[in-house]
């Protein structure tokens, strides 16, 4: 097994930084920070800035037809453009007045699947997995939101393989990798399996190379590892110097370099929180964008 070292991209030490995204169109990167209730971005030049909603931002996903971005918040889905964020679709009577956004990706298609988590650890872990697609709002007649994955605990990290044939999914405190059947066409996923289980930490969030591996933040493992999409093999580890590595995604001109955030909420190490980079020998895919 391989073993990779991550180093410090960004000593900024973000609260919960989350959701990495490198955006090819643009040369990119942007990340969340969902306790400080803000959107992070890196641009080409160096410009860094921040946007911040006023209410934690589980996931920025870049938008299809723009440089914006849509944001899942704690109270609904919302479109970000140009340093303003409206509202798009409203979660209040889907999600429990305690529950957040967490995790977000869109599908191939532009779907957009999000997951749902308590606020703060007052309440016992419960959540579900939801998806939204825009494209089905006919006039006045708004979308609807589907429950795709019921009951779990902390949905997180999410990826689809090349053929689109597959759906991956992190439920963290599940402590596993699940596998789904996927329909393109439909966006519906089935036949859950187990894909693989993790020890020695929580599985976090998850991105995929152009080989159909999967990169999944080990939380409370300073790791980030590297799976096999087809067995779950554990095929290689990259270390970083944060206790709590948060989630992952490829970018970079060759799209060869892992970018890591990390959480330093109630921790003192000199790291925790960073963002890392891990230069690989495999490319990564850009991410599928939101159509909303």
């Amino acid at each position: 097994m391989i073993t990779y070292k991550a180093e410090v991209f960004d000593n900024a030490k973000y609260a919960l930084g989350e959701g990495p995204y490198y955006d090819p169109r643009y040369g990119r990167l942007s990340w969340v920070d969902i306790l400080d209730n803000c959107l992070w971005t890196l641009s080409a030049d160096g410009e860094k800035r921040n946007f911040d909603l006023g209410q934690p931002i589980g996931a920025a996903i870049p938008r299809k037809h723009s440089e914006g971005f849509l944001l899942a918040a704690a109270d609904g889905l919302y479109s970000y453009e140009n340093g303003k964020a409206r509202l798009a679709k409203d979660l209040r009577k889907v999600y429990k007045p305690y529950w957040r956004s967490n995790d977000a990706k869109a599908d191939p298609r532009g779907r957009i699947f999000f997951g749902a988590s308590v606020r703060d650890d007052k309440y016992e872990a419960e959540g579900a997995l939801y998806s939204y697609d825009a494209s089905l709002r006919i006039g006045d007649v708004d979308s609807l939101v589907t429950c795709m994955q019921p009951d779990t605990k902390i949905a997180n990290g999410m990826a689809w393989s090349a053929d689109q044939k597959k759906f991956y999914f992190s439920d963290s405190l599940e402590h596993a990798v699940f596998v789904y059947d996927y329909d393109v066409e439909t966006g519906n996923i089935s036949d859950r399996k187990v894909l693989f289980t993790v020890e020695n930490g929580v599985p976090d969030g998850m991105c995929i190379d152009s080989e159909d591996n999967l990169y999944l933040a080990v939380w409370g493992g300073s790791r980030v590892e590297k799976r096999s999409g087809q067995t779950g093999e554990l095929l290689a580890v990259i270390e970083t110097m944060a206790e709590h590595t948060t989630s992952c995604c490829f970018g970079g001109e060759q799209m060869k370099t892992l970018f890591i955030t990390s959480s330093g909420d109630g921790l003192n190490g000199e790291f925790d929180g960073c963002i890392f980079k891990c230069e690989l020998d495999v490319k990564g895919v850009a991410p599928d964008y939101a159509k909303i």
